[in-house]
């Protein structure tokens, strides 16, 4: 059975400092309370470790046997605070990230660039889905955290940070001009060829829920992975797409987009930034996290 750890923590040092006396120092112990301490050790182990010489302590043959372990093992414990130091300090470490191409790109990508920075040490690890992928990564505790957009069901022990609002809205290219010069009812996306993000998305769920609440039924002509699809597909005219503002900004600053109003307006939504409060995060994330929340206040 291993002796107290303290014990061999005092033999260490009296045999490197090869004094009872200097070892106490370094120690901040009594010169009794070191020679206790190898007394009960030796005692413990049954044998002599320490002889006293005109020239200072000196391990017996069993005493350097023990001490070429003792000095493996202390030497690693030293380093393990080292290395522990340093992700302390974020001079290392990682956070894994789950994110969607939308909330990276108009949310997490500045804040990465400044976080980058500070910490240049600190690897970032981004895993790219839907809202319903990252969900399940965080669930697993494969992320640190996510960030997905709203809306989403409370979930025990998930803290949901709202961090940003976005707007869904109707775009098009030139063809569809006439429906841009003033607000249409809702029931006319039924007659038009609809682009739409896949049913797996979060933005596409919320824009079908709230077509649904208003008895609007669609059946789009083309289903994408991507906004940035949608967008090159209105403009080239294959239909009406359904993206986030942010998507269509610059087409619509330009006018190669027209945005479709609506006599009833979209609810905007919420970016959320998602944590497993059961789950510790790591010092880097938790400093990330830190960010987002001093930017809100």
């Amino acid at each position: 059975m291993v002796a107290n750890l303290e014990y061999y923590k005092v033999f260490y040092q009296v045999v490197k400092c090869g004094s009872v006396t200097k070892a106490a120092e370094v120690l901040s112990l009594s010169q009794p309370a070191v020679s206790q301490s190898i007394k009960q050790l030796e005692k413990m182990l049954g044998v002599i470790l320490l002889n006293r010489t005109p020239r200072g302590i000196v391990p017996t043959a069993e005493g350097r046997l023990l001490f070429s372990y003792v000095e493996k093992g202390y030497e690693q414990f030293e380093i393990g605070e080292r290395q522990l130091a340093s992700l302390c300090n974020l001079e290392r470490g990682e956070i894994k990230i789950g994110a969607s191409d939308m909330t990276l790109r108009f949310f997490l990508l500045p804040y990465l660039e400044k976080f980058h920075e500070k910490y240049p040490n600190v690897r970032v690890s981004v895993t790219n889905g839907p809202t319903p992928a990252t969900m399940e990564l965080l669930r697993d505790g494969k992320i640190d955290f996510g960030v997905i957009s709203g809306p989403q069901p409370a979930e025990e022990g998930m803290e949901m940070l709202p961090v940003r609002q976005i707007e869904d809205i109707f775009v098009a290219g030139y063809k569809y001009e006439n429906y841009c010069s003033k607000a249409q009812p809702l029931c006319v996306l039924e007659e038009l060829p609809l682009i739409l993000l896949e049913e797996n998305s979060s933005t596409r769920k919320n824009v079908q829920r709230f077509l649904e609440s208003r008895d609007v039924h669609v059946t789009p002509e083309f289903e994408l992975a991507t906004s940035d699809m949608i967008v090159q597909f209105a403009l080239r005219n294959l239909g009406v797409g359904c993206v986030v503002r942010d998507f269509a900004k610059e087409g619509l600053e330009n006018g190669s987009l027209k945005e479709i109003k609506f006599d009833a307006a979209f609810p905007k939504r919420e970016l959320l930034v998602v944590t497993d409060e059961r789950k510790l995060t790591s010092v880097a994330a938790g400093r990330l996290l830190e960010m987002f929340r001093k930017e809100r206040m």
